[in-house]
């Protein structure tokens, strides 16, 4: 939000505290999940696990045909584009309305540590999310007990 500043001086029906109040930025947008054209960009959650990797990403109000999920060597791709358009003609007036969204993450998986055959991908309750296990030989194996002979 972009204010003039007042200066407490010439307004005295303005205390300092609102001088200040209105000078800052109420919420910190800048550190939130937008961009710079102040579009939204979807909250993402990487878990580990010694069995895959589990990505969730929160997308309400989209549909699975939505998306674009992509693993180039070790680096995964989640992107979408998505159009509207409406057109309404009366007897004195047109409108038209177009809204459109696009994202586009990418994440760096440790290198040759991905099954690629057996990725799985699901979209529900505004949620796509994908496991992608790991190879058998990349699997972290337990702790193993070493005998002292």
């Amino acid at each position: 939000m972009s204010l003039i500043k007042r200066n407490g001086a010439s307004s005295p029906a303005f205390p300092a505290l609102f001088d200040d109040f209105f000078s800052r930025d109420l919420f910190n947008w800048n550190n939130s999940n937008f961009s710079t054209t102040q579009t939204t960009i979807p909250s993402v959650n990487i878990k580990e696990t010694t069995e895959a990797f589990e990505v969730e990403l929160a997308a309400p109000g989209m549909e699975k045909t939505d998306f674009n999920v992509e693993l180039d060597g070790n680096q995964l791709t989640i992107s979408s584009v998505k159009q509207h358009s409406e057109e309404k003609e009366a007897q004195n007036y047109s409108r038209r309305e177009f809204s459109y969204q696009s994202f586009q993450r990418s994440f760096v998986l440790p290198k040759d540590v991905v099954d690629e055959d057996r990725i799985e991908a699901k979209y529900e309750k505004g949620l796509l999310h994908l496991t992608i296990p790991k190879r058998e030989e990349a699997k972290q194996k337990g702790p193993r007990r070493i005998e002292i002979g």
